[in-house]
């Protein structure tokens, strides 16, 4: 693949860690205006030189950064415009509710053991009391001349754990309309309860919710599975995907008369990876909860399967150890091998992979994804429709990672390319925390942290990527 070089232009400055970019048309402007989401609760858009708030809900967020010291992957997750966003200002928010602080599901972190099957077979048990919080996804509205505010609660969700709540969690489908929510497994690490599988769990899928149906439920119940939903809002949901262990979202490339859908999955130890897929057919949930209903398996082959938490992207998720008898060497182990073998024939390969460990020359060890676009534009011409991915560091301390692949035609597993920048951040710490792109995407954006802490305040900057 082809060495490409870029710069990063910046637009914004000392901003709080971004979450999500993205670019809209306010009602009656002209002006596509880009929108930042900051994990904390702020919403900014700029355009024209300037930076106004949006919206400001911090109130409503949970306190970040407590038992963690810092770092946190709860907050305001999810920002997404409704289609007819110009004329009807309806947009969307995902966010981790204040208040609902809970104990979490388990007692330690925690590790598989596959001598000991007590650890392979754990259930979520009282739910009700054994969580760390609440997630909600929300309808707002925004009127000519006034602040925007709520319409309606789409979903509560019980999370179990902290972590893996998804991060630019919210797009809408060009395909079928509708917001796209993309969930993470729930959390801890290696997914304990393995919801991610279980075609009753909300966790570790993507789901496609039509907004245009009317469902308006005051204070909707907090729930976990699909089946404690009530029917209207049941009826209003399908299930695209499942196996996601954590995800930065869903990017669509527009390929002639149809759409190339594609996701990365945060890898454990081993992989991270980027998935592409076109065709697919979704499952309506009241259909999932009438086969729980009959003791059936569901019929899930038009559905898109990752893998998890039996595969890390195109590895059999495994246990990393020390080698006692050489320290410069881990032992890896299967972690999950029947489940390795049961979802083997069922999963979708990876488009991409990339390592946290790669002893090839010019590549780099990887920490996490932390987002994926694709990119039309033609400014960076050597990127024309391609997939471009971002690192939130490579294992030198505090620098991320801007690279790239593509799709082949023959649909096999491709390489990537790491994209230079121009950009030297001295002895600060750049943790490339997010990727955005416009409405056409023919832009992308990079939002870059000082810290790996979300308590850490106004280190934030927005970088457009330019050639």
């Amino acid at each position: 693949m082809r060495k490409v070089k870029v710069r990063l232009r910046p637009l914004v400055n000392k901003i709080n860690l971004p979450t999500v970019m993205k670019t809209a048309i306010l009602p009656g402007e002209s002006i596509e205006r880009l929108f930042i989401a900051t994990q904390i609760g702020e919403i900014y858009y700029i355009g024209n030189g300037e930076i106004r708030t949006f919206l400001d809900i911090r109130s409503r967020i949970i306190k970040l950064g407590g038992a963690s010291g810092g770092y946190d992957e709860r907050g305001l997750l999810g920002l997404a415009f409704h289609p007819n966003f110009y004329f009807n200002g309806l947009f969307y928010l995902h966010y981790s509710v204040a208040g609902t602080q809970g104990p979490g599901a388990l007692p330690e972190p925690f590790k598989p053991n596959p001598c000991d099957p007590g650890t392979l077979n754990l259930r979520w048990i009282n739910r009700e009391t054994q969580y760390d919080h609440i997630d909600t996804v929300e309808e707002w509205i925004l009127q000519r001349k006034s602040q925007p505010q709520k319409r309606r609660t789409l979903l509560n969700l019980r999370r179990p754990f902290s972590n893996h709540n998804g991060v630019n969690s919210l797009n809408f489908s060009p395909e079928t309309g509708r917001l796209v929510l993309t969930t993470g497994d729930g959390g801890s690490g290696y997914d304990p309860f393995n919801l991610s599988q279980n075609a009753m769990e909300i966790a570790g899928k993507i789901i496609e919710i039509d907004v245009d149906m009317n469902t308006f439920i005051n204070d909707p119940p907090v729930v976990t599975r699909f089946n404690e939903l009530p029917a209207t809002i049941q009826e209003t949901l399908t299930v695209i995907a499942k196996g996601v262990r954590n995800i930065p979202g869903i990017s669509y490339q527009r390929f002639y008369n149809q759409y190339i859908k594609y996701a990365g999955n945060v890898g454990q130890d081993l992989v991270e990876s980027i998935f592409s897929f076109v065709q697919y057919k979704p499952i309506p949930v009241p259909q999932l909860i009438q086969s729980a209903l009959r003791n059936a398996e569901p019929d899930e082959e038009g559905i898109i399967n990752f893998g998890w938490r039996g595969w890390e992207g195109s590895f059999p998720t495994s246990i990393i150890s020390g080698c006692s008898a050489n320290p410069t060497l881990d032992e890896k182990t299967i972690a999950y091998y029947n489940e390795a073998v049961i979802t083997s024939f069922k999963r979708l390969q990876p488009l991409t992979s990339y390592f946290h460990q790669d002893p090839r020359l010019n590549k780099f060890g990887g920490t996490a994804l932390t987002g994926v676009q694709a990119y039309m534009g033609n400014e960076i011409h050597d990127l024309t429709g391609s997939v471009v991915f971002t690192d939130i560091a490579r294992k030198v301390p505090g620098r991320g990672v801007l690279a790239y692949t593509r799709v082949r035609t023959d649909g096999k597993l491709n390489d990537f390319s790491v994209i230079q920048t121009d950009t030297n951040f001295g002895s600060q710490s750049a943790y490339y925390v997010s990727l955005g792109t416009n409405l056409n995407q023919t832009r992308l954006y990079l939002g870059v942290y000082g810290s790996m802490n979300v308590t850490d305040y106004n280190k934030g900057t927005i970088f457009e990527i330019v050639s």
